[in-house]
């Protein structure tokens, strides 16, 4: 099926009501648990090896938990909204009601086939839209399975297109209601470009480099830990790992001590493919790497290095030394925006600091990634992370149409400076605007 088909095929079709949105959803969920085995068998064989436990929480229990929030409260956000009406206008009446799209389009990478696919196909459900989802290429179990998923909620609510880069290209050139992009921001651009002939909304889950400063107050051994947690998650491969730890006051070489310490076990998921390990390890060249036993890489580069300028999405945590948090805030505020800044051990004016000065879709302190997982809070990026937001009521709103209402009574003042306009009614004007009339 070409996009174009799919697509065709789904207009036809008026939105969804209420009832089948919960409906879907309801499916969605039941599919979800009965097919979770086969996720993990199919991200195994895909990656050679992926962790069961990552499957079973990041791509399927996180979408579970979305869609079963969705479901319980999209009534309430579908509701119409009174509006505030000029006195000049009075008895009319105005409201906005969220509408459906119509129909979605979603471009899901490898790095979460599942929950990348499906966290947005929640969100645009729950308003009413009918879908249409891309899933990678390099994930072609798992894309698979997807399609067989989404086949629960039946072919007049969710397609499937599969193909390569050429069908992808095609896919963001149709003449979506909306279309949403998760990848890299190279890619993203390209998308946005091939959107822009028929004015597509868009909505980019982009990436960038997620700084974690580590702050003068900080425990090392549990930033450490909580730093490395955080990046072995699917192998670094995930648009808000910790990207680069930015260190004040703290020497790089205790870091290291302190990474070395934390014993967190034998990594269990595998860069996807050859082509992603070859990135890495041209992007580390002329780096000092220090490898740990979770199979984290750390390293350490001379400024002016590319790793310090390009998203490094793998298992590679960089280590940068700064002589102050005006130094670290500094480093990320001249850089692209990133989905997410994570500080440890700061205090207030510390975080003060950072959230004045630098721009990014969240600031978290003490963890990182997990609020990937709050299904209630909007989520995404700005500038070169993305735009748009996903997750609980802003991802409802996302994917709906705010459409306004109004009824005119059958008097208002404004009447009076219908034409033929009187000296009476611009006298009333100028009264309005302040000018005084003249003694």
């Amino acid at each position: 099926m070409t996009p174009s088909d799919a697509l065709a095929a789904l207009r036809v079709h008026a939105p969804l009501s209420i009832a089948e949105r919960r409906a879907a959803l309801g499916k969605l969920v039941a599919a979800l648990r009965a097919r979770a085995p086969e996720m993990v068998a199919a991200a195994a064989a895909d990656y050679g090896r992926h962790s069961e436990m990552d499957t079973l929480l990041a791509d399927n229990l996180i979408v579970q938990d979305a869609a079963k929030h969705a479901r319980r409260w999209l009534g309430w956000w579908a509701r119409w909204r009174g509006q505030s009406v000029p006195y000049p206008f009075w008895p009319a009446r105005a409201w906005v009601e969220p509408m459906p799209k119509g129909v979605v389009g979603i471009m899901a990478p490898w790095n979460y086939p599942f929950q990348l696919a499906l966290m947005p196909a929640v969100d645009a459900l729950a308003a009413g839209n009918r879908i249409v989802v891309k899933p990678s290429e390099f994930t072609p179990r798992c894309a698979a399975l997807l399609a067989e998923i989404l086949a629960t909620l039946g072919d007049d609510v969710a397609r499937v297109v599969q193909g390569d880069a050429t069908v992808a290209a095609d896919f963001a050139a149709q003449p979506w209601d909306h279309l949403v992009f998760t990848g890299g921001t190279d890619t993203g651009r390209r998308v946005a470009a091939a959107a822009a002939p028929n004015l597509t909304p868009l909505t980019l889950e982009l990436g960038g480099k997620c700084h974690a400063i580590v702050a003068p107050g900080a425990d090392l051994a549990r930033a450490a830990k909580d730093i490395l947690v955080a990046k072995m998650i699917n192998a670094g491969q995930t648009c808000v790992a910790p990207d680069t730890v930015l260190l004040v006051g703290h020497p790089l070489q205790e870091f290291i001590a302190a990474a070395r310490a934390a014993r967190l076990g034998p990594g269990e998921t595998e860069v996807v493919n050859d082509a992603q390990r070859e990135r890495l390890v041209r992007l580390t060249e002329g780096a000092t790497l220090t490898a740990l036993p979770g199979g984290i890489a750390l390293a350490e580069a001379p400024e002016g290095h590319p790793m310090h300028a390009s998203e490094i999405f793998g298992p590679v945590l960089a280590l940068r030394a700064c002589a102050s948090m005006q130094d670290a805030t500094r480093i990320v505020a001249i850089g692209d925006a990133p989905l997410a800044v994570y500080l440890f051990g700061a205090t207030r004016d510390e975080e003060a600091l950072v959230a004045g000065f630098t721009r990014s879709g969240a600031i978290v302190t003490e963890r990182a990634v997990e609020f990937a997982a709050f299904h209630a809070v909007p989520f995404g990026g700005v500038g070169a992370s993305g735009y748009g937001r996903r997750g609980g009521r802003a991802g409802f709103m996302e994917f709906s149409n705010l459409r306004l209402r109004v009824r005119h009574g059958r008097w208002a003042m404004s009447r009076m400076f219908d034409a033929p306009r009187t000296e009476k009614a611009l006298s009333m004007a100028r009264r309005l605007v302040g000018i005084k009339p003249k003694a």
